[in-house]
């Protein structure tokens, strides 16, 4: 060991690696991560890759530490990407850009700052007026990321869950279709000699699209309504074989569920509250151990007798009919479902920083703009205001002020 070596290490002092020094402009983000603490949510809104782009870009990320656990994606990979690990939410929370996937809870409030910028979902049906007059009194600007439009008029965070949710729910309705799980003791789907499942699916969206593409290839029975006639033309173009649909009528669709194995409810809102179009009587008509699967239960729902589950306690039975209706399906596969939302949220960013910030990017971007409902303490969601008698403040009208 020469001099030097052992001079260094006597004192301490080995060279260390620099972290890369990284431009900050004006329209540099702080982006704050926290864990999820609701709903037994495992999803994070950003993977490591997507980290280091943002960082890359002049952006800091700050992350909870364990926020990405559920998704299979550790603290040292965040830290790799240049992510700064916080021991605990209230550190988060001093970014001034907060990305979440479940809206903020009681203890969240306590810590968010006043003036943040708050993106997550809504889930307009588990919330009361005092949560909207709570963001509004700290100045919060909220995006519902359900909400959220592209330029063409797609929801694309709502199109990428609902594939999941779609290709995820008949693996669900074939596990309490078993015997395991005390169901009808059926295979989902069909085997030489013994007659396939019937699976009802009510909407003609993306939900449909995917569960029928399943169900098909399993060997199940589909019948698909809806109330739009050229929904249910394009679902039959974008599945490209014969398939049973009709149009939403009361004997029809009566008849179809009473004689189901699986009904799917599929059918969001398109203003405000999903449709309830299966009533208490129908439900009690269905057989012994049929499985209904509300997809809609985080709008209310479509079916009358549904209430919201959680992953922890998924079902309940109602007039012996197994009830699943966890509004975070694609929580169950969080892994993909997390890269999904990264695919949605890192380009928006990127592009957010290079406008200068999230009210620059409201204003350049009046499609964008379905996704802000409250806006520096101001609510501009129409839907909102009405249904809690809450001051409105049209968000349009300041983009017209501007312009």
């Amino acid at each position: 060991m020469t001099g030097f070596e052992q001079l260094a290490k006597q004192t301490a002092l080995y060279p260390q690696e620099a972290p890369a020094a990284v431009k900050k402009h004006k329209g540099s983000l702080m982006i704050g991560m926290p864990k999820e603490v609701s709903l037994q949510e495992n999803r994070i809104a950003l993977t490591p890759e997507a980290v280091t782009i943002l960082v890359r870009h002049g952006h800091d990320v700050l992350i909870e530490k364990g926020a990405g656990a559920g998704a299979k994606f550790s603290d040292n990979d965040y830290s790799e990407a240049g992510a700064q690990i916080m021991p605990s939410a209230k550190e988060v929370y001093d970014a001034n850009l907060i990305l979440k996937v479940e809206p903020l809870v009681e203890q969240e409030f306590d810590y968010i700052k006043t003036g943040s910028t708050l993106i997550s979902a809504v889930n307009l049906p588990n919330h009361e007026k005092k949560y909207f007059e709570r963001l509004n009194s700290k100045k919060i600007t909220a995006l519902g990321y359900e909400y959220i439009e592209d330029k063409v008029g797609g929801m694309p965070i709502i199109r990428a869950m609902s594939e999941i949710a779609g290709s995820t729910v008949m693996l669900i309705a074939g596990e309490y279709l078993s015997s395991a799980n005390n169901g009808r003791g059926v295979i989902l789907g069909g085997i030489t000699g013994v007659p396939p499942t019937k699976v009802v699916i009510l909407g003609a969206g993306t939900v449909a699209e995917y569960a029928a593409r399943t169900a098909l290839g399993l060997g199940a029975e589909i019948k698909i309504f809806d109330k739009h006639i050229y929904k249910l033309q394009r679902l039959k173009y974008a599945i490209g074989q014969h398939i049973y649909t009709s149009i939403i009528e009361t004997d029809t669709l009566s008849e179809a569920i009473q004689r189901a194995d699986v009904v799917i409810g599929a059918m969001r809102a398109e203003d405000g509250l999903s449709p309830i179009v299966v009533t208490q009587e129908m439900v009690s008509r269905m057989k012994l151990d049929a499985v209904i699967i509300d997809v809609s239960i985080d709008q209310g729902g479509n079916f009358e007798t549904s209430k919201m589950t959680t992953h922890k306690e998924p079902t309940y039975k109602y007039q012996n009919v197994i009830h699943y209706c966890v509004p975070n399906i694609a929580s169950r596969v969080a892994h993909t479902a997390s890269l999904a939302l990264s695919n949605i949220f890192l380009p928006f960013l990127l592009k957010t920083g290079t406008i200068g910030g999230i009210e620059e990017m409201m204003f350049a971007n009046r499609w964008f703009m379905k996704g802000v409902y409250s806006h520096n303490g101001l609510l501009t969601n129409a839907y909102i205001a009405k249904k809690f008698n809450m001051r409105y403040k049209d968000l349009s009208l300041l983009l017209a002020a501007r312009i």
